[in-house]
């Protein structure tokens, strides 16, 4: 479970919600201290088990690159409430939505897209769908099929007990566990504990499901022709870093190797991982400006 280090909003970042035409979406949005963007808006997506909350450590940085940038959460996860509908979680529907909320929060402007862990599957679905053209798009920590390792026995708990034994029972018998024994302070641990609970179980077993089993479309997404970057942490648990890399190598993507991270890079060196987003959009804009005037 990726866990926020700290909660406080850092100045010029704002919880809102975000109307389209497949619902609404709470987010958190940060702006330049100026509050004008002059560059193109960014698109967070967050992991199985996680929220747009995970994002706060980078995004007041991401936001000082000249940049508007939200952070959602997917239908079902948190505070964005979701159908009881195990369908409406498949990544190509959660996709669907990534593409309403790319073209609201662009307004006719370009839009990077990133996506962590579970969150990279359902933009990866969202860019190979072809219904926005995106900026740029960025894999955080995410692999091109089911996950492995620790991290896939969690998500078969998840799948076998979130709909029959609930939320509570999960908490208790994994993730509560897990937060103590991390040593996570007392308003972090009230905050994961509201977060798990305020999902919706449907979402999550389906959620879980495609995490183990969803096929690899690496082909698929290597011909969109959209800039990609494929990031991760130098000891991530979920996806082994080496299938990470190979993936990139497959794309023809940028890859950045986060040093000390795990499997949440935006928490756990969020200077690092905010700097190499930042880089990676700026080569992305410049290339397209190129390419326009030829």
């Amino acid at each position: 479970m990726s866990t926020p280090r700290f909660l406080t909003l850092p100045p010029g970042v704002t919880p809102t919600r975000i109307d389209t035409p497949r619902g609404t979406f709470a987010a958190l949005e940060a702006l330049p201290g100026s509050g004008i963007a002059e560059r193109w808006p960014a698109l967070l997506v967050p992991g199985l088990t996680g929220s747009k909350e995970d994002f706060i450590a980078v995004l007041q940085t991401l936001a000082q690159s000249g940049r508007r940038i939200v952070a959602i959460d997917l239908k079902g996860q948190y505070e964005t409430p979701g159908p009881d509908d195990r369908e409406a979680y498949a990544c190509g529907e959660l996709g669907a939505d990534i593409d309403v909320l790319a073209a609201v929060i662009g307004d006719g402007e370009p839009v990077h897209l990133v996506g962590h862990s579970f969150g990279g599957l359902v933009t990866r679905a969202a860019v190979i769908d072809g219904a926005h053209r995106f900026a740029s798009y960025t894999m955080m920590a995410t692999g091109p099929v089911g996950i492995t390792g620790r991290r896939a026995k969690g998500g078969k708990k998840i799948l076998e007990e979130a709909t029959d034994l609930g939320l509570e029972h999960l908490w208790q018998t994994r993730f509560e566990p897990e937060a103590l024994a991390n040593g996570v302070s007392d308003d972090i641990m009230a905050f994961l504990r509201k977060r798990m609970l305020a999902n919706s179980p449907t979402a999550l077993a389906a959620m879980a499901e495609q995490c183990l089993e969803i096929d690899d479309r690496t082909e698929e997404l290597q011909e969109v022709g959209v800039p990609m970057l494929v990031l991760f942490g130098e000891h991530d648990d979920g996806w082994p870093p080496e299938l990470q890399a190979a993936t990139a190598e497959r794309l023809e993507a940028d890859c950045v190797v986060v040093p000390g991270a795990v499997h949440s890079p935006a928490v756990e060196a969020p200077e690092t991982t905010a700097s190499a987003l930042v880089r990676f959009w700026n080569t992305a804009e410049t290339l397209d400006q190129k390419s326009n005037k030829v």
